[in-house]
């Protein structure tokens, strides 16, 4: 009998709908995956602090509570960030109804005075609102203060991932005998996840310091607020430091008029370019596994899927994918080499010696096959 194989076009085309018709799927029930996906990129990033209390033999329940009372700590102050930063940009936006029409006032005379003074420009720029930039920034603080507000259900879910992550650790551990490359896609995602969350920290907060600082000597209104939410749109890839920028670059154009607003719009470009786009991606390498252009597509989709938490979180999600559809399948190494942007011998080389449970189960495979096979040899 032959075999008869399906056409790549075919598989192609199957995979491309059942794609689409995964993510709309994941679209209709977001505001349940966007919580799980918060909560288990959170386990993670607090996961080194279990094993730490682990091999200091804690109990049980210090090893529960200790990374559960973090998580808690980082999530309610993102939450009180992002909630001070919508109040203040809603009291703030009123007081300056005055300079908005002035503002339009001069700009319809100095186009005048150049000499286009038709009714189709004076009419752009009489409808020109800069309150409504305010109100875009409002809507992704709200966006992501949406997600966070589902405080009950991050926090229960929170909990049971906490109390199952030892016991899922032991699991995936286990699991490495039989299915090694699922195991070490796991691995990976978790380390990957955890490389990116820390290499991102850092520098945002850098970003942030430079920020405040630059804010400060421009006489902007709450820079310690609007560098606190640069740091947490550090997190969103490519466009992050633009929404942070958004809000301080309008007060400093309220405030001190076109040239503290361009001072702003400069100071923010160029440290977030410098230090994003040339000092950054050194640190990180290719610890990701994420080309430019699979970053950037992916912040495009989960923004589409999840809105404000899907480009908070794209990263996570993209490498959660990544883990399971791609790094499990020893036949998809192209694929993992088109996503990552490197050859297959040089991504595995580097990143086989980074999880450090992969070649745990090994010896307890071998301890278990090897007490059979030497019986056989005194009767040959």
């Amino acid at each position: 009998m032959t075999s008869q194989r399906i056409p790549r076009a075919l598989v192609a085309l199957l995979g491309t709908a059942a794609a689409v018709v995964t993510l709309a799927g994941i679209q209709a029930v977001g505001s349940i995956v966007g919580p799980v996906v918060l909560a288990l990129t959170l386990v993670v990033a607090v996961s080194p602090l279990r094993g730490w209390l682990s091999r200091h033999r804690a109990p049980v329940w210090v090893q529960v509570a200790v990374p559960l009372a973090v998580v808690l700590l980082v999530l309610a102050s993102m939450v009180a960030i992002l909630s001070l930063a919508a109040a203040q940009l809603a009291i703030l936006a009123p007081t300056y109804s005055t300079q908005f029409s002035s503002m339009v006032s001069d700009l319809q005379h100095w186009a005048a005075g150049l000499g286009y003074g038709s009714e189709q420009l004076n009419k752009a720029l009489s409808s020109f609102d800069p309150g409504k930039m305010i109100e875009v920034a409002q809507g992704v603080l709200s966006g992501l203060l949406g997600v966070l507000s589902s405080l009950f259900l991050i926090v229960v879910l929170l909990l049971a991932m906490s109390l199952d992550a030892p016991v899922f650790s032991r699991i995936v551990d286990a699991a490495a005998a039989e299915r090694p490359e699922l195991a070490r896609a796991l691995s990976s995602f978790a380390f990957r996840t955890r490389r990116y969350l820390i290499v991102s920290t850092i520098f945002g907060l850098i970003c942030s310091a430079l920020d405040v600082m630059v804010l400060a000597i421009l006489a902007v209104p709450l820079p310690l607020l609007w560098g606190v939410l640069a740091l947490i749109t550090n997190y969103i890839p490519n466009i992050g430091f633009i929404l942070g920028l958004v809000p301080p670059a309008l007060l400093g154009l309220l405030e001190g008029g076109p040239r503290t607003m361009i001072l702003v719009i400069v100071a923010y470009i160029a440290i977030n370019v410098v230090i994003q786009s040339f000092v950054q991606p050194k640190f990180l390498g290719d610890a990701v596994g994420l080309s430019t252009t699979a970053t950037f597509l992916s912040l495009i989709v989960w923004a589409w899927v999840l809105g404000p938490v899907g480009a908070l979180l794209a990263i996570p999600l993209s490498l959660l994918v990544r883990a399971l559809l791609v790094d499990s399948n020893p036949d998809s190494k192209w694929i993992a080499a088109l996503i990552s942007g490197e050859l297959p011998g040089s991504s595995t080389k580097k990143s086989a010696p980074k999880p450090a449970r992969d070649p745990a189960p090994e010896p307890a495979e071998s301890v278990v096959t090897a007490p059979p096979s030497p019986s056989p040899k005194p009767g040959a």
